[in-house]
């Protein structure tokens, strides 16, 4: 038995399902929503690798070591973009949260915050975790605040760790939350998504 087994998850109109061939096309649309892949810091696939960027994950998923999700509105069953848990380390309880992307048109609203709560309360509540992790590259600011806000802390800086699309090398920041900072985050984060938006 995996780890993480196939789960859908929802809350405010999002859910979370379990990334198959099936979402290709929506997941071409999402990230054709503001050209994301034009983006060097991020690991949005082109339209025409969609289907290649699926099967990758598939093929993790198959090995153990990720577990993708697409995220749909779920009134209309739109794609809005993916998440992850990746570096499953079953035997210490520890995931990371990564290879997010959200259609340009999603950013900025309740999707992310929401999709966050949904992964790490099932991450820690139902998985048992007891660490979960997010890395980005650290040109990636926006990402990095976004991590922040979460309640999570920094570990620190790999440095020449990892290829970019472009061909650079990129430096990689490393964050994580443990099981007992959960509770506090988790209040933060329901006051931050459902507080007035001006």
């Amino acid at each position: 038995m995996a780890f993480v087994e196939p789960v859908t998850l929802s809350d405010r109109g999002i859910e979370l399902v379990p990334l198959g061939l099936e979402h290709e096309e929506g997941l071409r649309a999402a990230a054709m929503d503001g050209e994301l892949w034009r983006l060097r810091i991020t690991s949005v696939p082109e339209p025409d690798q969609v289907r290649r960027y699926i099967e990758d994950a598939l093929q993790m998923r198959e090995a153990g070591n990720r577990f993708a999700f697409v995220v749909r509105d779920q009134a209309t069953g739109t794609v809005l973009g993916s998440s992850s848990y990746h570096d499953i380390l079953a035997n210490v309880k520890r995931v990371e949260i990564g290879y997010t992307w959200y259609a340009k048109s999603s950013q900025r609203t309740h999707v992310n915050t929401t999709c966050k709560l949904l992964l790490m309360g099932h991450a820690f509540d139902t998985l048992g975790c007891h660490v979960v992790g997010w890395r980005t590259d650290n040109f990636n600011f926006a990402s990095q605040r976004a991590i922040e806000r979460l309640g999570a802390k920094l570990d620190g800086v790999i440095r020449g760790h990892a290829p970019r699309r472009d061909g650079t090398i990129r430096d990689t920041v490393i964050y994580s939350m443990r099981a007992g900072e959960w509770p506090e985050a988790k209040a933060q984060l329901l006051y931050l998504r459902d507080k007035p938006r001006n």
